[in-house]
């Protein structure tokens, strides 16, 4: 329709008034189709096209090719072409982020809470809409068999946030395990825009897919429960941290509880496959003496389905909850719990060395991205490459990292090149 317009002449003084009304309609009607077909739209990839079948069963024929188009290949796992996935991804995105969540500075624990009071209804994650409630139903049909090991992650914040380092990310994840199916728990990404940011993914027979979470069944018959009813009604402080970040703790807790798996941050670069691991959590840092961990991280889990362990974290995050400390409810809370469980029975679980999966401290990250400037440096990125090998993976603590560039040379541009990214276009990630 546009193409057709555009080459028509335009001579005003040609148009009756009836033409140029009817010319304006047809203006009008394709702006908003141009509008609609790049808006953020949340659909199933797998279901959502059978809203356009008749009711006596007849599928439109354009919605039948683009069905079999975007389904998943069942054939052998193939290599992505070598293209740009960072061109692709920014393709989607346009324009300033903003994120919501971020509560005003400098106010009363009052002022707070009527702020939130006030943007609650703009919190596209709390509503319990039909899509949302198609939650558990859509875990159980894409979690099939032929999974080899389920993988989460979550992304609350816009999808134009999703930018080409967490396609790394997940990219890494598929490269050791080809067979794996990763689901992601994030309205934002299961919609139009979020789509193409997987395609090339499931272009190339990957199993991930974005899914939007009901967090009222997530949360229902677990210790948050309560917790997450009083928050929902407005009546929580949500803290000076943005909330996003502490729901995303929740929120790993609660899906490994109700269905088991690998809980992964979008920030963490798989090296080694997961398979003989079971019921586990990493240790973030040792003391330099007696070698026991300090801290733990929650970044990385693996664990079966309602482990009495995930239980123990959800109940100590509603108890304790505080939103205006940073880790408070993340890496803190299951240090915390896990000091206090270790020695009872009961609890199955190991704490694995920080080789396992912070094999780098976020003081010191920076360092795998710069290329050696001189013959000793380039030992020290050698000598680091022979350490990683040893891990299941790197933290690359995206707090400190996000802005740096992955330079030609350096540990992450070696690890990247040599075993992982099918796109060569990695140094501007």
């Amino acid at each position: 329709m546009i193409s057709r317009i555009s080459k028509i002449p335009v001579q005003n003084r040609l148009f009756s008034p009836d033409k140029l009304h009817i010319f304006s309609i047809i203006s009008l009607a394709a702006i908003v189709v141009i509008i609609l077909a790049n808006s953020t739209i949340n659909f199933d990839y797998s279901q959502s096209f059978d809203i356009f079948t008749e009711k006596d069963g007849s599928d439109h024929g354009a919605v039948e090719s683009l069905k079999t188009e975007v389904q998943i290949k069942s054939s052998a796992i193939t290599r992505m072409p070598l293209r740009s996935v960072k061109e692709k991804i920014e393709k989607v995105h346009g324009g300033n982020i903003l994120n919501p969540w971020i509560p005003p500075l400098n106010v009363t624990e009052e002022d707070r809470i009527a702020w939130f009071r006030e943007k609650l209804p703009g919190f596209d994650i709390f509503k319990s809409d039909d899509l949302a409630r198609r939650f558990h139903s859509r875990v159980l049909e894409f979690f099939n068999p032929s999974c080899e090991a389920q993988f989460f992650m979550t992304w609350i914040s816009p999808v134009e946030s999703f930018r080409s380092r967490e396609f790394l990310a997940m990219e890494s994840l598929f490269n050791v395990h080809p067979r794996g199916c990763l689901m992601i728990l994030s309205r934002s990404m299961d919609s139009i825009a979020g789509y193409r940011i997987l395609n090339p993914l499931l272009d190339s027979g990957f199993k991930v897919q974005a899914v939007t979470p009901d967090l009222s069944f997530l949360f229902n018959d677990t210790p948050s429960e309560t917790w997450y009813s009083e928050l929902k009604m407005g009546n929580k402080d949500p803290g000076e941290i943005p909330l996003a970040q502490n729901l995303s703790n929740l929120m790993r807790l609660a899906v490994l509880y109700k269905y088991g798996g690998v809980y992964l941050d979008t920030d963490f670069i798989v090296l080694r496959p997961f398979n003989e691991l079971r019921n586990s959590i990493g240790a973030q840092s040792v003391d330099g003496v007696s070698k026991n961990w300090t801290r733990l991280n929650n970044a990385v889990m693996i664990f079966d389905m309602k482990h009495p362990l995930l239980f123990k974290f959800i109940q100590e995050f509603a108890l304790t909850f505080n939103g205006s400390k940073w880790g408070h409810n993340g890496p803190y809370l299951v240090s915390r719990v896990v000091e206090r469980v270790r020695t009872r029975p009961g609890f199955n679980f190991t704490v694995l060395p920080t080789t396992a999966f912070y094999p780098v401290d976020w003081i010191k990250i920076g360092g795998l991205f710069k290329k050696p400037k001189d013959q000793v440096e380039s030992k020290w990125v050698n000598e680091k490459l022979v350490q990683l090998s040893e891990s299941y993976g790197v933290h690359l603590w995206n707090k400190q990292s996000s802005r740096l560039a992955i330079e030609e040379g350096s540990v992450m541009g070696r690890l990247i090149s040599d075993h992982y990214v099918t796109c060569r276009n990695v140094y501007s990630s």
